[in-house]
């Protein structure tokens, strides 16, 4: 056995960290990883013969029922969702650590995890909001001090009509748009490192083309070289992550259509609207899996669940359902 087996769960959890990073996380998934690592190593600290420091906490002493104590108390507060979150990174640190041979096995098997609920897709409310905003958006507003709708619209259509992440927008170069004229499509790195490729109808292909036409004459032509970013602030600069949100939500409040944007979703509520329509027009949850980059069919399956229940209860409010309903009424009351 590995000579690390007295060594402290909070410094193994460090190096599991390291090497997590050759697979290029984002920031915000390697803290989610360390919150949740060190919250329940700090509970089964708390469970051991006798009470210890987390951060004297030996990793030989995470026995099963350590582990069960340790989730039981995380779990209690917790959401469902949250707790599956911290079963899946504790299950992947315990892998780690047995191929590095610092323990024999892994105890997570015998940890009860809760199923977690898939999330429900969250569109922009009212039939014809989207283009509601990108009409609104693509008018000059005077009230802002440097316009620049042109970059404001391709924003908005690449996230309505290729459902793109927030992380998936801001690492596109120029020349992730491949392709001649009529053809052209755009080159993805996706969630978990899956690259996938999103076609880009004529349409959104000429809002492109308009934006990098803009971008060169405010900054010069060497502002769109192809290993350039493709999104930028006003100042040139790529944009990140806190200035892609508030670009986002400013357009949604010139639009006037803030209240139609579900609570927390902000630009994730416009890659649902893509994924939505798509079901509405009858994709497959299969060609919604290819085009969203979903790593389950059954995260694509949801919105063809959704479009199916909105389909169900649209007929449900047809007026002519309800006389039907009292003709038969009437013709029992006759037998």
């Amino acid at each position: 056995m590995h000579d690390k087996q007295d060594e402290s769960v909070t410094s193994l959890v460090e190096e599991f960290l390291t090497a997590l990073a050759t697979r290029k996380p984002s920031p915000h998934t390697l803290a989610a990883y360390r919150r949740d690592l060190r919250a329940v190593a700090a509970l089964a600290a708390e469970v051991v013969t006798p009470a210890l420091p987390p951060e004297a906490l030996p990793v030989a002493a995470l026995s099963p029922r350590v582990m069960r104590a340790g989730f039981a108390r995380f779990a209690a507060p917790r959401a469902v969702a949250s707790v599956h979150r911290a079963w899946s990174t504790w299950n992947s640190f315990f892998s780690f650590l047995v191929a590095e041979g610092v323990v024999a096995g892994n105890p997570m098997p015998a940890v009860g995890r809760p199923r977690a609920p898939l999330p429900q897709p969250k569109p922009l409310r009212g039939e014809d909001t989207p283009e509601q905003l990108l009409a609104a958006v693509s008018r000059e507003d005077g009230r802002q001090r440097d316009p620049w709708p042109e970059r404001d619209v391709a924003v908005l259509a690449l996230a309505l009509c290729a459902g793109l992440r927030l992380s998936e927008l801001l690492a596109l170069r120029v020349a992730s748009l491949a392709g001649r004229p009529g053809e052209r499509r755009v080159e993805v790195a996706g969630k978990g490192g899956r690259p996938r490729v999103v076609p880009v109808e004529p349409e959104l292909d000429g809002v492109l083309v308009a934006y990098l036409d803009s971008r060169a004459r405010r900054f010069g032509s060497r502002s769109v070289r192809p290993e350039s970013p493709l999104l930028v602030d006003r100042q040139g600069e790529p944009l990140r992550r806190g200035g892609l949100q508030y670009l986002v939500e400013s357009c949604y409040r010139r639009a006037g259509v803030a209240d139609r944007v579900p609570r927390g979703a902000r630009l994730h509520a416009l890659r649902h609207t893509f994924a939505t329509r798509l079901a509405e027009d009858g994709a497959s949850a299969a060609e919604i899996m290819r085009l969203l980059g979903h790593a389950s069919l059954a995260s694509s399956q949801t919105y063809i669940e959704v479009t199916a229940g909105q389909q169900r209860a649209a007929v449900r409010s047809n007026r002519t359902n309800r006389v039907l309903g009292g003709l038969v009424a009437a013709r029992g009351d006759v037998g």
